[in-house]
Protein backbone atom coordinates (compact mmCIF):
# COMPACT_ATOMS: atom_id res chain seq x y z
CA UNK A 1 0.00 0.00 0.00
CA UNK A 2 1.18 3.24 -1.21
CA UNK A 3 1.24 6.18 1.58
CA UNK A 4 -1.02 8.03 2.51
CA UNK A 5 0.16 11.21 0.57
CA UNK A 6 1.45 9.86 -2.33
CA UNK A 7 3.29 12.51 -4.14
CA UNK A 8 2.61 15.34 -1.34
CA UNK A 9 5.87 14.39 0.08
CA UNK A 10 8.26 14.52 -2.80
CA UNK A 11 7.67 18.37 -2.84
CA UNK A 12 5.66 18.16 -6.16
CA UNK A 13 2.95 20.94 -6.93
CA UNK A 14 0.52 19.13 -5.25
CA UNK A 15 1.89 19.72 -1.65
CA UNK A 16 -0.72 20.76 1.05
CA UNK A 17 1.43 23.78 2.63
CA UNK A 18 0.08 22.29 6.17
CA UNK A 19 1.99 22.78 9.46
CA UNK A 20 4.99 19.74 9.52
CA UNK A 21 5.13 18.02 12.31
CA UNK A 22 7.83 19.93 13.92
CA UNK A 23 5.66 23.08 13.74
CA UNK A 24 3.03 21.50 15.63
CA UNK A 25 5.31 20.35 18.30
CA UNK A 26 6.49 23.57 18.04
CA UNK A 27 2.38 25.23 18.70
CA UNK A 28 2.18 22.40 21.66
CA UNK A 29 5.31 23.45 23.67
CA UNK A 30 3.89 27.50 23.48
CA UNK A 31 0.80 26.23 24.62
CA UNK A 32 2.29 24.07 27.34
CA UNK A 33 4.45 27.28 28.79
CA UNK A 34 1.49 29.74 28.61
CA UNK A 35 -0.80 27.22 30.48
CA UNK A 36 2.07 27.09 32.59
CA UNK A 37 2.02 30.24 33.82
CA UNK A 38 -1.44 30.29 34.52
CA UNK A 39 -2.18 27.14 36.53
CA UNK A 40 -0.34 26.30 39.67
CA UNK A 41 3.12 24.84 39.48
CA UNK A 42 2.79 21.08 40.20
CA UNK A 43 -0.59 20.72 39.59
CA UNK A 44 -1.93 16.89 38.46
CA UNK A 45 -4.98 18.79 37.22
CA UNK A 46 -3.21 21.50 35.60
CA UNK A 47 -0.91 19.05 33.70
CA UNK A 48 -3.80 17.36 32.61
CA UNK A 49 -5.68 20.52 31.14
CA UNK A 50 -3.00 21.22 29.22
CA UNK A 51 -2.80 17.86 27.45
CA UNK A 52 -6.92 17.88 26.80
CA UNK A 53 -6.29 21.71 25.59
CA UNK A 54 -3.09 20.47 23.38
CA UNK A 55 -4.99 17.67 22.10
CA UNK A 56 -8.26 19.75 21.29
CA UNK A 57 -6.38 22.34 19.05
CA UNK A 58 -4.05 19.56 17.15
CA UNK A 59 -7.32 17.62 16.27
CA UNK A 60 -8.97 20.81 15.09
CA UNK A 61 -5.57 21.95 13.58
CA UNK A 62 -6.20 18.70 11.20
CA UNK A 63 -9.66 18.53 11.22
CA UNK A 64 -9.91 20.83 8.14
CA UNK A 65 -8.59 21.82 4.92
CA UNK A 66 -9.03 23.33 1.93
CA UNK A 67 -8.95 22.14 -2.06
CA UNK A 68 -7.62 24.77 -4.81
CA UNK A 69 -9.86 25.76 -7.41
CA UNK A 70 -7.86 23.69 -9.97
CA UNK A 71 -7.51 20.68 -7.83
CA UNK A 72 -9.26 17.80 -6.08
CA UNK A 73 -8.36 16.36 -2.90
CA UNK A 74 -7.98 12.28 -2.79
CA UNK A 75 -9.23 11.13 0.91
CA UNK A 76 -7.66 8.33 2.43
CA UNK A 77 -8.57 6.80 5.93
CA UNK A 78 -6.16 4.72 7.47
CA UNK A 79 -4.43 4.48 4.07
CA UNK A 80 -7.52 2.95 2.32
CA UNK A 81 -8.66 5.38 -0.37
CA UNK A 82 -12.02 6.64 0.33
CA UNK A 83 -13.32 9.17 -1.98
CA UNK A 84 -12.35 12.20 -4.13
CA UNK A 85 -13.34 16.17 -2.83
CA UNK A 86 -13.98 19.06 -5.01
CA UNK A 87 -12.43 22.14 -4.86
CA UNK A 88 -13.67 24.00 -1.52
CA UNK A 89 -13.40 24.01 2.55
CA UNK A 90 -13.50 20.53 3.94
CA UNK A 91 -13.36 18.48 7.08
CA UNK A 92 -12.04 14.82 7.98
CA UNK A 93 -11.57 12.81 10.81
CA UNK A 94 -8.32 14.19 12.98
CA UNK A 95 -5.08 13.03 14.46
CA UNK A 96 -3.99 10.90 11.08
CA UNK A 97 -7.23 9.08 10.54
CA UNK A 98 -7.81 11.08 7.74
CA UNK A 99 -5.02 11.91 5.33
CA UNK A 100 -6.37 14.21 1.83
CA UNK A 101 -3.65 14.33 -0.88
CA UNK A 102 -4.44 17.57 -3.18
CA UNK A 103 -3.83 16.56 -6.91
CA UNK A 104 -4.04 19.09 -9.44
CA UNK A 105 -6.37 17.72 -12.03
CA UNK A 106 -7.23 21.03 -14.10
CA UNK A 107 -3.25 22.40 -14.50
CA UNK A 108 -0.96 21.62 -16.85
CA UNK A 109 1.83 20.29 -15.83
CA UNK A 110 5.47 19.85 -17.70
CA UNK A 111 8.46 18.08 -17.47
CA UNK A 112 11.50 19.76 -19.50
CA UNK A 113 14.32 17.48 -20.89
CA UNK A 114 17.86 18.98 -21.86
CA UNK A 115 17.65 22.24 -20.02
CA UNK A 116 15.83 23.96 -16.45
CA UNK A 117 13.78 26.62 -16.47
CA UNK A 118 14.69 28.95 -13.39
CA UNK A 119 12.10 28.57 -10.72
CA UNK A 120 9.79 25.32 -11.60
CA UNK A 121 7.37 24.81 -8.97
CA UNK A 122 7.07 20.53 -9.68
CA UNK A 123 10.31 19.10 -8.70
CA UNK A 124 10.18 16.45 -11.97
CA UNK A 125 9.63 19.36 -14.22
CA UNK A 126 13.49 19.61 -14.06
CA UNK A 127 14.93 17.04 -11.90
CA UNK A 128 18.39 18.24 -10.12
CA UNK A 129 19.86 15.07 -9.95
CA UNK A 130 19.83 14.35 -13.58
CA UNK A 131 22.73 13.98 -16.33
CA UNK A 132 21.16 16.40 -19.26
CA UNK A 133 23.91 15.69 -21.58
CA UNK A 134 22.96 11.70 -21.43
CA UNK A 135 19.51 12.76 -21.15
CA UNK A 136 19.69 14.86 -24.49
CA UNK A 137 22.52 12.50 -26.69
CA UNK A 138 20.50 10.35 -29.11
CA UNK A 139 21.35 8.20 -32.12
CA UNK A 140 19.82 8.82 -35.41
CA UNK A 141 18.41 6.29 -37.95
CA UNK A 142 21.37 6.84 -40.19
CA UNK A 143 24.09 6.12 -37.43
CA UNK A 144 24.35 10.10 -36.77
CA UNK A 145 24.40 11.78 -33.14
CA UNK A 146 21.84 14.55 -32.34
CA UNK A 147 21.36 16.35 -29.03
CA UNK A 148 17.98 16.88 -28.68
CA UNK A 149 15.84 18.97 -26.11
CA UNK A 150 12.30 18.63 -25.74
CA UNK A 151 8.93 19.60 -23.51
CA UNK A 152 6.25 17.12 -22.48
CA UNK A 153 3.02 19.17 -21.26
CA UNK A 154 0.55 16.91 -19.31
CA UNK A 155 -2.39 16.97 -17.13
CA UNK A 156 -3.72 14.00 -14.30
CA UNK A 157 -6.63 12.70 -16.02
CA UNK A 158 -7.36 10.14 -13.01
CA UNK A 159 -6.02 11.07 -9.62
CA UNK A 160 -6.59 7.51 -7.85
CA UNK A 161 -4.48 6.02 -10.82
CA UNK A 162 -1.90 8.60 -10.35
CA UNK A 163 -1.58 8.19 -7.05
CA UNK A 164 -2.14 4.06 -6.42
CA UNK A 165 -1.60 2.37 -9.30
CA UNK A 166 2.07 3.37 -10.13
CA UNK A 167 4.57 4.26 -7.49
CA UNK A 168 6.57 7.35 -8.87
CA UNK A 169 4.14 8.36 -11.99
CA UNK A 170 5.89 11.56 -12.74
CA UNK A 171 9.36 9.71 -12.59
CA UNK A 172 7.76 6.83 -14.92
CA UNK A 173 6.50 9.71 -17.04
CA UNK A 174 10.35 10.70 -17.77
CA UNK A 175 11.45 7.19 -18.38
CA UNK A 176 8.65 6.97 -20.64
CA UNK A 177 9.06 10.15 -22.38
CA UNK A 178 12.81 9.38 -23.12
CA UNK A 179 12.02 5.68 -24.48
CA UNK A 180 9.68 7.23 -27.39
CA UNK A 181 12.04 10.25 -28.21
CA UNK A 182 15.00 8.07 -28.20
CA UNK A 183 12.79 5.30 -30.45
CA UNK A 184 11.36 7.60 -33.11
CA UNK A 185 14.47 9.80 -33.71
CA UNK A 186 16.12 6.35 -34.36
CA UNK A 187 13.97 5.75 -37.06
CA UNK A 188 14.64 9.32 -38.99
CA UNK A 189 17.95 10.53 -40.46
CA UNK A 190 19.42 13.24 -39.04
CA UNK A 191 18.34 15.79 -41.03
CA UNK A 192 14.71 14.92 -40.90
CA UNK A 193 15.50 15.31 -37.57
CA UNK A 194 16.84 18.69 -37.71
CA UNK A 195 15.35 20.37 -40.17
CA UNK A 196 12.27 18.80 -41.87
CA UNK A 197 10.78 15.99 -39.48
CA UNK A 198 9.95 18.15 -36.09
CA UNK A 199 6.57 18.00 -36.61
CA UNK A 200 5.99 14.24 -37.51
CA UNK A 201 8.44 13.67 -34.73
CA UNK A 202 6.13 15.38 -32.24
CA UNK A 203 2.92 14.01 -33.77
CA UNK A 204 4.65 10.17 -33.32
CA UNK A 205 5.79 10.65 -29.85
CA UNK A 206 2.51 11.99 -28.67
CA UNK A 207 0.50 8.98 -29.95
CA UNK A 208 3.78 6.67 -28.73
CA UNK A 209 3.52 8.27 -24.86
CA UNK A 210 0.12 8.87 -24.59
CA UNK A 211 -0.51 4.79 -25.48
CA UNK A 212 2.42 4.01 -22.64
CA UNK A 213 0.68 6.14 -20.34
CA UNK A 214 -2.49 4.10 -20.79
CA UNK A 215 -1.18 0.65 -20.71
CA UNK A 216 0.69 1.48 -17.11
CA UNK A 217 -2.46 3.18 -15.75
CA UNK A 218 -0.71 6.23 -14.76
CA UNK A 219 -3.48 8.61 -14.59
CA UNK A 220 -2.09 10.52 -17.25
CA UNK A 221 -3.23 12.44 -20.01
CA UNK A 222 -0.39 13.89 -22.15
CA UNK A 223 -1.29 17.31 -24.25
CA UNK A 224 1.42 18.33 -26.43
CA UNK A 225 4.94 17.19 -27.18
CA UNK A 226 7.07 20.17 -28.44
CA UNK A 227 10.53 19.55 -29.67
CA UNK A 228 13.13 22.61 -28.59
CA UNK A 229 16.66 22.79 -29.70
CA UNK A 230 18.15 20.06 -32.03
CA UNK A 231 21.75 20.35 -32.57
CA UNK A 232 24.54 18.24 -33.57
CA UNK A 233 27.43 17.30 -31.10
CA UNK A 234 29.63 19.74 -30.30
CA UNK A 235 32.49 19.23 -31.92
CA UNK A 236 31.09 18.48 -35.20
CA UNK A 237 28.55 21.34 -34.66
CA UNK A 238 30.61 24.13 -36.37
CA UNK A 239 31.02 21.85 -39.49
CA UNK A 240 27.26 20.81 -39.46
CA UNK A 241 26.12 24.52 -38.94
CA UNK A 242 28.99 25.50 -42.35
CA UNK A 243 26.97 22.42 -43.91
CA UNK A 244 23.49 23.76 -43.35
CA UNK A 245 24.48 27.19 -44.19
CA UNK A 246 25.58 25.75 -47.95
CA UNK A 247 22.43 23.67 -47.97
CA UNK A 248 20.29 26.90 -47.04
CA UNK A 249 22.09 28.93 -49.69
CA UNK A 250 21.89 26.17 -52.34
CA UNK A 251 17.54 26.72 -51.50
CA UNK A 252 18.26 30.53 -52.02
CA UNK A 253 19.62 30.21 -55.41
CA UNK A 254 16.85 27.59 -56.43
CA UNK A 255 14.05 29.69 -55.53
CA UNK A 256 15.85 32.85 -57.10
CA UNK A 257 16.19 30.58 -60.25
CA UNK A 258 12.33 29.86 -59.75
CA UNK A 259 11.51 33.29 -59.52
CA UNK A 260 13.11 34.15 -62.22
CA UNK A 261 12.12 31.44 -64.39
CA UNK A 262 8.26 32.51 -63.42
CA UNK A 263 8.99 35.73 -64.02
CA UNK A 264 10.28 35.08 -67.99
CA UNK A 265 8.70 32.19 -69.10
CA UNK A 266 5.19 32.95 -68.58
CA UNK A 267 5.95 36.48 -70.31
CA UNK A 268 7.25 34.67 -73.57
CA UNK A 269 4.14 32.36 -73.30
CA UNK A 270 2.05 35.21 -73.14
CA UNK A 271 3.84 37.20 -76.04
CA UNK A 272 3.85 34.11 -77.73
CA UNK A 273 -0.14 33.27 -77.70
CA UNK A 274 -0.66 37.09 -78.49
CA UNK A 275 1.74 36.69 -81.71
CA UNK A 276 -0.34 33.29 -82.97
CA UNK A 277 -3.81 35.26 -82.42
CA UNK A 278 -2.35 37.94 -84.60
CA UNK A 279 -1.33 36.05 -87.47
CA UNK A 280 -4.76 34.12 -87.08
CA UNK A 281 -6.00 36.80 -87.07
CA UNK A 282 -5.14 38.08 -90.14
CA UNK A 283 -4.95 35.09 -92.07
CA UNK A 284 -8.72 35.24 -91.38
CA UNK A 285 -8.62 38.65 -93.12
CA UNK A 286 -6.81 37.97 -96.06
CA UNK A 287 -8.98 34.82 -96.90
CA UNK A 288 -12.00 36.47 -96.35
CA UNK A 289 -10.69 39.34 -98.31
CA UNK A 290 -9.91 36.66 -101.04
CA UNK A 291 -12.85 35.23 -100.72
CA UNK A 292 -14.99 38.46 -100.71
CA UNK A 293 -12.87 39.70 -104.53
CA UNK A 294 -13.39 35.77 -106.12
CA UNK A 295 -17.48 36.53 -105.45
CA UNK A 296 -17.24 39.98 -106.33
CA UNK A 297 -15.46 38.88 -109.93
CA UNK A 298 -17.55 36.02 -110.42
CA UNK A 299 -20.74 38.01 -109.66
CA UNK A 300 -18.78 40.33 -112.56
CA UNK A 301 -18.42 37.70 -114.62
CA UNK A 302 -21.80 36.49 -115.04
CA UNK A 303 -23.39 39.91 -115.50
CA UNK A 304 -20.44 40.35 -118.41
CA UNK A 305 -21.28 36.92 -119.90
CA UNK A 306 -24.93 38.27 -120.48
CA UNK A 307 -24.08 41.72 -121.89
CA UNK A 308 -20.16 42.34 -122.70
CA UNK A 309 -20.52 45.40 -124.23
CA UNK A 310 -23.12 47.40 -121.52
CA UNK A 311 -20.77 45.85 -118.67
CA UNK A 312 -17.36 46.93 -120.24
CA UNK A 313 -18.77 50.31 -120.50
CA UNK A 314 -20.06 50.23 -117.04
CA UNK A 315 -16.99 49.12 -115.54
CA UNK A 316 -15.07 51.93 -117.71
CA UNK A 317 -17.44 54.63 -116.42
CA UNK A 318 -17.25 53.45 -112.68
CA UNK A 319 -13.33 53.65 -112.66
CA UNK A 320 -13.43 56.65 -113.80
CA UNK A 321 -15.60 57.85 -111.03
CA UNK A 322 -13.00 56.75 -108.82
CA UNK A 323 -10.39 57.96 -110.56
CA UNK A 324 -10.99 61.83 -111.75
CA UNK A 325 -11.68 62.96 -108.33
CA UNK A 326 -8.20 62.57 -107.55
CA UNK A 327 -7.05 64.85 -110.55
CA UNK A 328 -6.60 68.26 -110.30
CA UNK A 329 -5.82 69.30 -113.90
CA UNK A 330 -7.82 67.63 -116.35
CA UNK A 331 -7.24 68.23 -120.67
CA UNK A 332 -9.44 66.19 -122.49
CA UNK A 333 -8.28 65.54 -125.77
CA UNK A 334 -10.22 64.42 -129.21
CA UNK A 335 -9.11 61.25 -130.82
CA UNK A 336 -8.48 62.82 -134.10
CA UNK A 337 -6.19 66.10 -132.86
CA UNK A 338 -2.52 65.74 -134.15
CA UNK A 339 -1.13 68.07 -131.63
CA UNK A 340 -1.70 69.79 -128.10
CA UNK A 341 -2.23 73.69 -128.27
CA UNK A 342 -0.47 75.66 -125.15
CA UNK A 343 -3.48 76.64 -123.09
CA UNK A 344 -3.50 79.06 -120.53
CA UNK A 345 -3.92 77.56 -117.13
CA UNK A 346 -6.41 78.62 -115.65
CA UNK A 347 -5.87 76.70 -112.33
CA UNK A 348 -2.77 78.88 -111.55
CA UNK A 349 -3.47 81.80 -109.09
CA UNK A 350 -3.77 85.09 -109.55
CA UNK A 351 -0.57 86.66 -110.20
CA UNK A 352 1.63 84.10 -110.14
CA UNK A 353 3.72 82.49 -113.14
CA UNK A 354 2.36 80.13 -115.04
Amino acid sequence: MPSQTGNGGQGGPWDRGSATQSDIEEIVRLLQARLKQLLPKGSPRGLILIAAVALVGLGAWTAYYTVPSDSVAVVQRFGKYLKEVPPGLHFKLPLGIDAATIVPVKRQLKQEFGFTTPGASDSYQSPRQRDENRETQMVTGDLNAALVEWVVQYRIADPVKFLFEVREPSETLRYVSESVMREVVGDRTVDEVITIGRQEIESEALIKMQALSTKYAMGISIDQVQLKNINPPKPVQESFNEVNQAQQEKEKLINEARRDYNKVIPLAEGEKDQRIREADGYRLKRVNEAEGDVARFSALLAEYNKAPEVTRRRIYIETLQDVLPGIHSKIIVDEQTRSILPLMNLDTPKGARP
